[in-house]
């Protein structure tokens, strides 16, 4: 068969996934090509041009640690950044930027045509060439064929995406850009199991014909933080966003229009969020709740686009105007484009190894919502990892997976080679027995030497990273060693403060354990050097170590004994059904999953302990290696 073009590395998709894997695999020194339907969409934000959120946030820092790009070209972007959860724990505090929609996708395409190694290219790939079980490249609509050592799909809602707005029913991958029919006909074709999910937007308006003074501003932080380790600062002027509530009667006129919607209907029968419901399943779901929160977010600088976020539907276009114009300020808004549902095709996640490789067809990865998820971060940080093992699978050198317990990219992993999905897949805190010690802030120590080691990281933020650690343990040792004692200034001011004495002469590790002592009061209350070397964040963060040190060290002592086994491998050519006393389903059960560890296997729903237990004495005895 003859070739058009040769690569290492073929990422079809040009998405959240696509780019970082296209961008990974390049710096890794594969010689890479992305392929996608129009080069002047890579990197749309198909939904809200938002990145971040509860778990989100830590995900986009993780992918950051590690040497991903995502994280960079927000900072270049975002025009509207806040912590979520600031009066709650650091734990499930988590950054959050609203990007600039257009400004996005010009710096994310930047980013890529500047990287070595990385070539663009425009097609529509509409089958993957396999011998054997052995990927060696694709065919496009246009019957160029490239060759590759290694292929990553990254295809997002492309694969037999079909539009839903009202009963006007479309095929698409997003509106206005066709779907991927044969290429999702090709996967079924080679034997994945293949099902169908949803998801949907809201309608977009003219910002010109809303009546801004009927909304509560909702601004940016006066100190906004970053996504990046290597972001100074935040350059984009910042802008304001705004809340707003339904009403009865919008809710009203969405149960006496509800046979319009495709979702009950019967038309949709594909399952789409739950943590991110249709406005008609929130009316139908809710009863009881006589409003539902808005967020109107502009789009851009440039742009009066505004994102209605919180009304994501699929009814009729002309009613979607109705029910916008019966909430209180939208009572002229325009409609700039009627939100809609789209179904998609995804393969089961269980056919990956922890390395997003497709056990089926060797060299074959898979990234991003194609796996199941929903979200731009739960697909960015699949493409990093399936960019990166796409790499030192073309090198043949040793694969690199994460752990549970080293971040939320390993508990995401883990979750769908182990359990799939049975509805879009979307991360949070809650997901990860570790959640304590996985905090945001915390991602560079967790996994930047990982990405220097894989050569994702330079030299520039490699010495930057050590900088910060080296920073960070100066100030630890400083708070627990220097106590404020009376006379001082800062105990004097404490004193007048807090209305209190303080015994004993705490140390400033003691203070902070206090709910009642600001930690700008501590920041300030550092030896002058050292108060001029580190920030207020650099002071949050120890502080958060030392208020969870006790909880962790708790947690670990507790995770160990219940987890001490599940490192155990289980060789690959393990005869589950050589275990007599299991019974069929156990069986069945674990053939399904095929676990690579013990831990895994833990983890299979519906396995049994005693099950578990018989699993155990096989393993750890001489002839199960």
């Amino acid at each position: 068969m003859s070739f058009d073009e040769s690569f290492d590395v073929i990422v079809i998709g040009a998405g959240h996934a696509g780019c970082e894997a296209a961008s990974a695999a390049a710096r890794m020194g594969a010689e890479t090509a992305i392929i996608t339907l129009n080069l002047d969409l890579i990197g749309q934000m198909s939904c809200n041009p938002a990145v971040g959120g509860v778990a989100k946030g830590h995900l986009v820092r993780e992918i950051d640690a590690l040497g991903g790009i995502i994280g960079r070209v927000t900072d270049r972007t975002g025009i509207q950044f806040r912590l979520l959860n600031r009066s709650r724990g650091p734990a499930v505090q988590a950054p959050r930027a609203q990007a600039d929609r257009a400004l996005y996708r010009t710096e994310m395409r930047h980013t890529l045509e500047a990287t070595p190694n990385l070539h663009l290219r425009q097609g529509l790939v509409i089958e993957l060439i396999v011998e054997d079980g052995l990927i060696l490249g694709v065919e496009l609509q246009d019957t160029r064929r490239l060759r590759a050592k290694a292929v990553v799909l990254a295809t997002g809602t492309f694969l037999n995406g079909l539009v839903h707005t009202g009963r006007r029913t479309y095929t698409a991958g997003r509106a206005g850009e066709p779907a991927a029919i044969d290429l999702a006909e090709g996967l079924k074709q080679l034997g994945f199991p293949v099902g169908r999910l949803k998801t949907g937007t809201p309608p977009r308006l003219d910002g010109r014909t809303i009546d801004w003074n009927a909304f509560e501003p909702q601004p940016a932080d006066e100190r906004p933080v970053p996504f990046s380790f290597s972001t100074e600062s935040i350059e984009q002027p910042q802008i304001m966003c705004y809340v707003g509530h339904t009403t009865e009667v919008v809710h009203q006129t969405i149960r006496n229009n509800i046979h319009e919607s495709p979702l009950y209907s019967g038309q949709i029968s594909s399952i789409g969020p739950r943590y991110c419901p249709s406005i008609e399943d929130k009316v139908i779901k809710f009863p009881d709740k006589p409003r539902h929160q808005l967020f109107l977010e502009p789009e851009g600088h440039d742009t009066h686009e505004v994102y209605l976020n919180g009304f994501s539907t699929s009814m009729p276009a002309e009613l979607q105007q109705e029910l916008v114009r019966q909430i209180p300020g939208l009572d002229e808004a325009r409609v700039i484009r009627p939100g809609y549902a789209i179904e998609y095709d995804f393969v089961d996640p269980r056919e990956l190894s922890p390395q997003l490789e497709t056990t089926r067809i060797k060299g074959l990865f898979l990234a991003g919502q194609i796996n199941g998820t929903t979200g731009y971060e739960e697909a960015a940080c699949q493409g990093l990892i399936a960019g990166i093992n796409s790499a030192l699978y073309v090198q043949k050198r040793e694969p690199f997976s994460l752990l549970r317990q080293d971040s939320y990219i390993g508990v995401l992993i883990d979750d769908l080679i182990t359990h799939g999905v049975d509805e879009p897949y979307r991360m949070f805190t809650s997901r990860s027995e570790h959640r304590l010690s996985l905090r945001y802030d915390t991602a560079d120590s967790r996994l930047s030497p990982l990405g220097h080691t894989l050569g994702l990281l330079g030299d520039t933020a490699w010495e930057r990273f050590n900088q910060r650690r080296q920073r960070l343990a100066l100030l630890r040792a400083t708070m627990d060693a220097m106590r404020v004692k009376r006379g001082d200034n800062l105990h004097t001011h404490l004193y007048q403060t807090l209305g209190c004495d303080l015994d004993n002469s705490p140390s400033l590790s003691n203070l902070v354990q206090r709910h009642d002592v600001p930690l700008s009061t501590i920041h300030h209350g550092l030896p002058p050097t050292l108060r001029t070397a580190v920030s207020l964040a650099d002071v949050e963060s120890v502080a958060a170590d030392i208020i969870y040190s006790g909880y962790i060290d708790t947690q670990q002592s507790a995770n160990e004994r219940l987890y001490k086994h599940d490192g155990l491998l289980i060789p690959t050519n393990f005869n589950f059904t050589s275990l007599s006393s299991l019974s069929h389903e156990m069986i069945h059960r674990l053939e399904r999953a095929h676990p690579q560890t013990f831990g895994q296997a833990r983890r299979t729903p519906g396995m049994t302990p005693a099950a578990l237990a018989t699993l155990l004495v096989r393993l750890k005895s001489p002839q199960a290696a």
